[in-house]
């Protein structure tokens, strides 16, 4: 099982690698990291089970936080309590997105970060993305919202960037009236 100590942080310099393409077939390894990355966010955001294996809660993971420079991601969303959805994203693309920008309202975390992060990330709203799922079927897609933010965080990742590198430096709470807090 992946644990929280298996996620490498952000001084480490894996974590600004730009991730390659993957090829189809995966690969059995590939796969079972996968759906170890999976199980481990769903156990992390279940309070008795996070406590249990010592698991910062997360919704998303990129393989790239594992040291493995590969375009995969996976999300694992709570849609209602104890009820998830996971998905498996490989090489994704973002089509269109929207002109309304949001931020998260409390910040935005990371599982490769250890510290509190000041300011606004501001992500676009609602996008239109295509991926490949672990057969090698695309798929597209349309999220929003929460899934929104955390699919453009995860593809910020497979591109060596880190949420905070969005955040204005000099200002960290710019354009908070601009864009919707959610």
């Amino acid at each position: 099982m992946i644990r929280s100590k298996d996620i490498i942080d952000e001084y480490d310099k894996r974590i600004r690698i730009v991730s390659k393409e993957v090829t189809f077939p995966l690969d059995d390894k590939t796969k079972k990291i996968i759906n170890d990355s999976l199980e481990m966010l769903r156990l992390s955001q279940i309070d008795e089970e996070a406590e249990k294996y010592n698991l910062r809660p997360g919704m998303g993971l990129s393989l790239i936080q594992l040291g493995i420079a590969k375009r995969i991601f996976v999300i694992c969303y709570e849609v209602d309590d104890g009820v998830f959805e996971n998905y498996i994203v490989i090489n994704p693309k973002i089509i269109s997105q929207s002109e309304e920008m949001i931020y998260v309202e409390e910040g935005e975390g990371c599982l490769s970060i250890n510290r509190p992060v000041e300011g606004i990330v501001p992500r676009n709203a609602r996008i239109k993305v295509e991926y490949y799922d672990i057969d090698g079927n695309k798929i597209e897609k349309r999220f929003r919202e929460e899934l929104s933010v955390v699919f453009q965080h995860e593809l910020d990742h497979l591109n060596g960037m880190l949420f905070y590198d969005r955040i204005d430096k000099k200002n960290p709470y710019k354009n908070a009236n601009k864009y919707r807090p959610i």
